[in-house]
């Protein structure tokens, strides 16, 4: 009876939330429009399965599985496929298999296409790496070399720790060969491959107390496998830290393809790869802005979009794509993560509104 009632005020309390989500007040781009895809809990990083299926990470435990065999409209279904997880942020959707990452253990579910009716029990893939909350949460990606990709945030606003801590870390699919790629991330909660370059690019949450205009968040890319981007070192390629710098050269370190504000909060990241967009979105990428909490004046809480050059190596433009959650000093929404779906459009989750947009465009 008790797990009853508290389902219930759970779903009373979803319903609630999402009823702010106030749609009127989002501004897209000329020819844009956005709709609720679907209703869900704390939904975090997004990634596409087989036959339009959606799964959805969480910070509460679950993750989701959203059906839409028809690929039109809004969601046809949520289920839960996976409980009792420990903060299981970060999903990916590799050969029929979804692999999940939480806090110190990357899992998955095999033959996840013929288990969405409910819950699963996961396996364990990798569980060697640290068990330490802060910056704790996994963004998963199967890159193009077929290994999973995914970080391990400094344990602390600022510190120097363990090597393992604040990078991006790939391994095969098996969990086996566990390898360091790049270093000196502070925190990051998104990234992507380039689909011409194969270039990994990812977002990074710049350290705190140093004001509400420093350092400014980032948005780095990998060219090459060891790259150390500074951290605790140096903060937006050309800012030595008052503690750890001294003795530091930022030419040492790679900076960033683009400083954004400080505190915004960048995590997913996605190129555009449609076609249903115009045509000068070809070689466009996405950062969601989750926003700021340390900060006097909130600044974030947007999507925004950046013109990639013909060499697939720079950011020549930064500009909102979708904002609005932010009214004045209240924000009702926080976005998350951006997934291409096979129609063309973007989904946005927002763990705030516990809802899933959907951005098209009608031209």
């Amino acid at each position: 009876m008790k797990k009853l009632y508290l389902l219930l005020l759970s779903v009373l309390a979803n319903a609630c939330v999402a009823q702010e989500a106030d749609l009127n007040s989002l501004r897209l781009p000329d020819g844009f429009s956005i709709s609720v895809y679907a209703e869900v809990e704390n939904p975090r990083q997004l990634a596409l399965g087989a036959n339009n299926t959606v799964f959805v990470g969480s910070l509460r435990g679950r993750v989701y599985a959203l059906t839409n065999p028809d690929g039109d409209g809004p969601s046809e279904g949520v289920v839960a496929v996976a409980e009792r997880l420990n903060t299981p942020n970060g999903v990916a959707y590799h050969d029929g298999d979804l692999y999940i990452g939480e806090i110190g253990r990357i899992s998955k579910i095999e033959n996840i296409d013929s288990k969405l009716s409910g819950s699963s029990p996961t396996i364990t893939v990798n569980d060697s790496l640290p068990n330490r909350r802060h910056h704790g949460s996994k963004f998963l990606a199967v890159g193009p070399d077929g290994k999973i990709y995914l970080p391990v945030g400094a344990p602390c606003n600022v510190c120097e720790e363990d090597e393992i801590f604040a990078t991006i870390l790939n391994m095969n699919l098996d969990g086996s060969d566990l390898q360091v790629i790049a270093s000196g991330i502070r925190n990051t909660v998104g990234f992507d491959f380039h689909p011409g370059s194969g270039d990994l690019w990812f977002t990074d949450n710049g350290r705190d107390m140093l004001g509400d205009d420093l350092p400014a968040c980032e948005i780095n890319r990998i060219s090459s496998s060891g790259q150390h981007f500074g951290f605790p070192y140096i903060h937006q390629g050309d800012l030595l830290d008052p503690r750890f710098g001294s003795g530091h050269n930022p030419a040492d370190y790679t900076p960033p393809v683009l400083k954004l504000g400080a505190h915004v909060a960048p995590l997913g990241l996605a190129f555009y790869r449609g076609n249903a967009f115009p045509s000068n979105y070809g070689n466009t990428v996405f950062w969601a802005e989750h926003g700021s909490w340390n900060r006097s004046e909130k600044s974030g809480y947007r999507v925004m979009m950046g013109r990639v050059s013909n060499d697939n190596t720079e950011i020549i433009s930064n500009e909102p794509f979708v904002e609005g959650w932010l009214q004045g000093q209240r924000n009702w929404g926080r976005p998350v993560d951006i997934l291409n779906m096979p129609d063309g459009s973007v989904l946005i989750s927002d763990d705030m509104a516990n809802v899933i947009y959907r951005v098209a465009y009608e031209g």
